[in-house]
């Protein structure tokens, strides 16, 4: 029985899935098998790629088109690993990842999500700068990429992936699921992980109305989990204005942040009207007044 099982969902990423598996398959750390699911790939330079993929430890299965949720499911049913790892058909993960992580999490029974840092590459290069994690951080924005590693049983206890999650952000749905459950989280302080994007990412494409829609759905689902922390919740959202303020004053240091800042900016007001709806509205008022005192009405 391997320690870790790695996921690796595919759909017309045969360009890309050899380089993913060659990141994997050159680990230090070699007690792992490779599930790849195949989530009903159509496009044909994918399908002769996937037929050539041979290595040992990898096997590959077919399913009709569901979703990315639905094949890591697929793809971690099927494995029996102790620890899961999903990394997506086009991306790639450092040589010391799984000896890394596997280390903490056999070290610390508390631990159920461990990741490092992350670095781009494709159309933009660099790190992603993420904070270090916290409660309050997550609340707002995912911190944790969706090539995390995780506890089978949390898994197995959670329900897995929400496959009804089809637009995006199913991974910050279930990081938030597990954090709920009271894990530790654990980022390691090296890159791990190299995110690749191009103009196509769901990130790049997503619509204000989109994450709103997504925000909303988050915090209906984990209520639990966002009403006793509603100020850390504020607080950060508070802190959008100014921040994009500042890195448009370094507006030649890097387009792409400024562009996403930008959104996050425009859809922070609109974060409050949805939440209008969600909270008692005395204490809506309250807080809105002691977090964004210049904003009008309520």
């Amino acid at each position: 029985m391997p320690k870790v099982t790695i996921v690796i969902p595919c759909y017309n990423l045969g360009a890309y899935v050899e380089e993913t598996v060659r990141s994997v398959a050159e680990q230090t750390f070699q007690d792992y098998e490779m599930v790849l699911v195949d989530d009903g790939s159509t496009d044909p330079e994918s399908c002769v790629v996937l037929d050539r993929l041979d290595h040992p430890r990898l096997r590959i299965s077919r399913t009709e088109n569901r979703g990315v949720s639905a094949a890591r499911n697929h793809g971690i049913a099927l494995g029996s690993g102790e620890y899961i790892l999903p990394l997506d058909a086009d991306d790639r993960i450092a040589a010391d990842y799984l000896a890394t992580a596997v280390a903490v999490l056999d070290a610390r029974p508390g631990a159920g999500i461990v990741y490092g840092r992350t670095e781009f590459f494709g159309d933009m290069s660099g790190g992603w700068d993420l904070p270090p994690y916290s409660l309050e951080e997550i609340l707002v924005h995912n911190l944790i990429p969706n090539a995390g590693i995780f506890r089978r049983g949390d898994w197995s206890a959670t329900g897995g992936y929400d496959e009804q999650m089809r637009s995006g952000w199913e991974d910050y749905d279930f990081w938030l699921t597990l954090i709920e459950r009271g894990v530790e989280v654990v980022q390691l302080p090296r890159v791990t992980f190299y995110y690749r994007r191009y103009p196509t990412s769901m990130s790049h494409t997503m619509t204000e109305e989109g994450r709103i829609a997504l925000h909303g759905r988050l915090f209906r689902k984990h209520r639990g989990l966002y009403e006793p922390h509603v100020e850390a919740l504020f607080r950060q959202l508070a802190k959008i204005p100014e921040a994009a303020a500042e890195v448009r004053g370094c507006h030649e240091r890097n387009a792409l942040l400024i562009q996403e800042l930008h959104r996050t900016e425009k859809y922070y007001q609109m974060t409050l009207q949805a939440l209008q709806a969600q909270l008692p509205r005395e204490r809506l008022r309250r807080l809105v007044r002691r977090f964004f005192p210049r904003t009008q009405g309520s």
